[in-house]
């Protein structure tokens, strides 16, 4: 039983605090962050790290979190803004009302137009 185990890693020093589970990389991402104060949106990592959504899908609901209530969000209007196309941004939109971060209605108007309510929610939930 005297005999050292070739296959077995050499256990470090007693007394050594160094982590030997990972090694230290020089690669990958490095946050060099700065805290803001004015004019910031806060995300939830649910939607900026989400499986299933496009990287368009997540995007364009960064964008619609940021803005004020009552900023207009049809497609026309964020096709104008956005080099994506309307196709592409419908269906980014119907994306985001798949996972509960949009909810759309369309609900006519007194003067007779029918118009879309959207509803943008920072925490995902299912579809009315």
């Amino acid at each position: 039983m005297d005999t050292e185990q070739l296959n077995a890693p050499a256990r470090p020093p007693s007394g050594d605090t160094r982590d030997t589970r990972r090694p230290h990389h020089s690669y990958g991402v490095t946050h060099a962050n700065s805290r803001h104060t004015t004019r910031f949106t806060v995300i939830g990592n649910h939607l900026a790290q989400h499986p299933e959504l496009s990287l368009l899908a997540i995007g364009l609901a960064v964008h619609i979190q940021s803005l004020p209530t009552g900023a207009r969000v049809d497609i026309k209007t964020l096709a104008a803004r956005f080099t994506e196309g309307a196709s592409r941004i419908s269906a980014a939109l119907r994306e985001l009302e798949a996972f509960g971060y949009l909810r759309r209605t369309r609900e006519r108007i007194p003067d007779g137009r029918i118009v879309t309510r959207t509803v943008s929610c920072n925490q995902p939930g299912p579809p009315p």
